[in-house]
């Protein structure tokens, strides 16, 4: 197995990171009786679908273990958590759910890190319109897709933009939410809605894209978080994941599909 190299701003941040990590290993092996597991099933935020399969076929190589995700709108997935669904970790699209999970006695104590900043993107599938703040003030294009603000953050901060231009009751009579912004996405990409508010790691793959990366002061930071989950089956293996998500082969693909690095 190739050594795994971890990359953080600064030594000191390093050390503190390690220690955490090293003390929740120390834990799980001194004072639980959760065996090793070679298979990890770990819950996925839909914004980060296609990035999560391509870090998951380098850990998988890199360490012989294999990997089921399931995808879902970050409130959904919560939930599951919450009713004792046997995931290993949880990869959320906000800082709250895995905080929550802690709170509320479902994730390990010291265990969160944030993994992923995300963006906001305005995106169209019809080259006959052009995403922009223009568009939305004009209106006449039918239908605007956003994820549901209440259980999507990406839908949230969609929310919080319209707001911010002062567009929220503009739009409001034609929008239409999607469950989670995997299904927003689709909305737009399919036409059943010709323009919408999707990550833009969804499109960032896509180079001929028409969209408007949406200023980062029109929402607030969509800090992704990770948290292990007490149900794991698999501590150990799933503590190397999250160790796998801070290092250069994984925060260069993450990088890839247009997330940045969390603040």
């Amino acid at each position: 197995m190739k050594e795994i190299t971890l990359r953080y701003p600064n030594f000191y941040y390093k050390l503190k990171k390690m220690i955490k990590l090293f003390s929740i290993l120390f834990s799980l092996v001194y004072f639980t009786n959760a065996s090793y597991a070679d298979d990890l099933q770990i819950a996925v935020a839909a914004n980060f679908q296609q990035t999560a399969k391509e870090v998951g076929k380098v850990f998988e190589a890199e360490t012989g273990h294999t990997i089921k995700f399931s995808f879902g709108s970050t409130g959904t997935l919560y939930n599951q958590v919450s009713q004792g669904a046997p995931f290993d970790i949880f990869l959320a699209a906000d800082m709250k759910r895995p905080k929550m999970a802690v709170e509320n006695g479902f994730g390990i104590e010291g265990s969160v890190t944030a993994y992923a900043q995300g963006r906001l993107a305005l995106y169209s599938s019809d080259d006959s319109i052009s995403p922009s703040v223009e568009t939305l003030k004009n209106g006449g294009f039918g239908k605007l897709a956003i994820a549901n603000p209440k259980t999507a953050p990406y839908g949230q901060a969609a929310k919080q933009a319209l707001d911010e231009l002062k567009l929220w009751k503009n739009v409001e009579p034609f929008l239409v939410q999607g469950n989670s912004i995997g299904q927003t996405f689709q909305f737009v990409a399919t036409g059943n809605a010709p323009i919408g508010f999707v990550a833009f790691s969804q499109i960032a793959q896509k180079p001929q894209s028409s969209y408007w990366l949406v200023p980062g002061n029109l929402y607030q930071p969509i800090n992704q978080g990770a948290v292990l989950l007490k149900n794991s089956q698999g501590k150990i293996a799933a503590l190397m994941f999250m160790q796998f998500l801070q290092s250069d082969q994984a925060v260069s693909i993450i990088e890839n599909y247009g997330y940045k690095r969390p603040l």
